[in-house]
């Protein structure tokens, strides 16, 4: 595969047209106003998606949406939170217990107090 080309089909022109209405809903112009906020790479900045990842931005959109409708998040004109990118060690260090992860810090000279 190429350098910055999709892995999957493209998104359709009804979801890229959707995501867009959620977008501008959300209070961004256009997908490159969105980049930041919404976490795009320079391709889906230009508006290029997969089918895959169209399907979780417009999910994302219609929740924060929905949230905000129901009072409990943010404003429908505020921009979602940029999703959260964990390094593979970070994931790791997320999937172990409580109790492995201390016994590891204070393997390593770190004094452990529970919260």
């Amino acid at each position: 595969m190429a350098f910055g080309q999709s892995s999957g089909p493209p998104a359709t022109a009804r979801q890229v047209a959707e995501l867009l209405e959620l977008l501008q809903a959300a209070g961004h112009t256009d997908f490159r106003d969105a980049r930041g906020p919404m976490g795009f790479t320079q391709r889906q900045a230009n508006g290029k998606f997969t089918r895959d990842e169209a399907d979780e931005f417009i999910a994302e959109l219609q929740e924060a949406e929905h949230a905000a409708e129901t009072g409990a998040g943010p404003s429908p004109t505020s921009a979602p939170a940029e999703p959260e990118r964990l390094t593979k060690a970070e994931q790791a260090a997320r999937d172990l217990s409580d109790e492995v992860l201390a016994a590891e810090l204070q393997r390593r000279g770190w004094i452990v107090v529970e919260p």
